[in-house]
């Protein structure tokens, strides 16, 4: 599954991203928060993109369990068909079969960027390929920085694991628990893409090659 994505370095779908979001009236803004209040302002971002002015209350991120039993790679790949995002066409969803079966996931609103998710036992994860470690300009003290800053990224987890070209890349993952609510995967989906955006503008000029 993994040579599904790997066609196109991280950039590639950052730059279309900001394209589509151009392209719909936004603009970009800077602002320094508190890392506590980062759910807070990525709800207020998205009640702003559908003109709505919010009031966000205090919220928790914790994941609940569903009443009644885990997802499988299959049930979840139908409920995520069918909802509304896929509607939308904000994501696309497709089941890849096979000995290693996994649901891939175009998340169209970030410039195609594909995201792989599958269930294992109890857990749900979800990652992304960002670039080949080698094209990285200095491994040890990129793998430094990486490892104080993740935390600025919500939800997500660096990682290194060898891709369908034989090389090895950086990839951002996160998971969940397989009993969580629909909504709490959705939510896994939409942040594991945004933090990808972020980490591409964020990392990129520790690459070889780029000023």
């Amino acid at each position: 599954m993994d040579e599904l994505m790997v066609s196109k370095k991280s950039s590639y779908y950052q730059s279309r991203y900001r394209a589509r979001l151009r392209e719909k009236g936004y603009v970009k803004r800077e602002i320094w928060i508190p890392p506590d209040y980062t759910k807070s302002l990525k709800d207020c971002e998205t009640a702003l993109r559908i003109g709505v002015i919010p009031i966000i209350p205090k919220t928790v991120t914790e994941k609940k369990m569903s009443e009644d039993a885990n997802w499988t790679t299959e049930t979840l790949y139908e409920a995520l068909a069918q909802s509304a995002p896929a509607g939308e066409g904000a994501i696309e969803v497709e089941l890849v079969e096979g000995a290693d079966p996994g649901i891939l996931i175009t998340m169209t609103e970030f410039g195609d960027l594909p995201l792989l998710m599958s269930v294992s036992g109890s857990q749900i994860l979800v990652d992304t390929l960002l670039w080949p470690v080698e094209e990285v300009d200095n491994a040890a003290a990129f793998n430094e920085m990486i490892l104080k800053t993740h935390k600025l990224l919500p939800l997500s987890t660096f990682g290194i694991r060898p891709g369908p070209d034989g090389r090895d890349y950086y990839e951002m993952f996160g998971s969940l628990s397989a009993g969580s609510i629909l909504e709490s995967v959705l939510f896994e989906i939409e942040t594991l893409a945004d933090n990808a955006m972020q980490a591409a503008a964020a990392y990129q000029s520790d690459l070889k090659g780029v000023a």
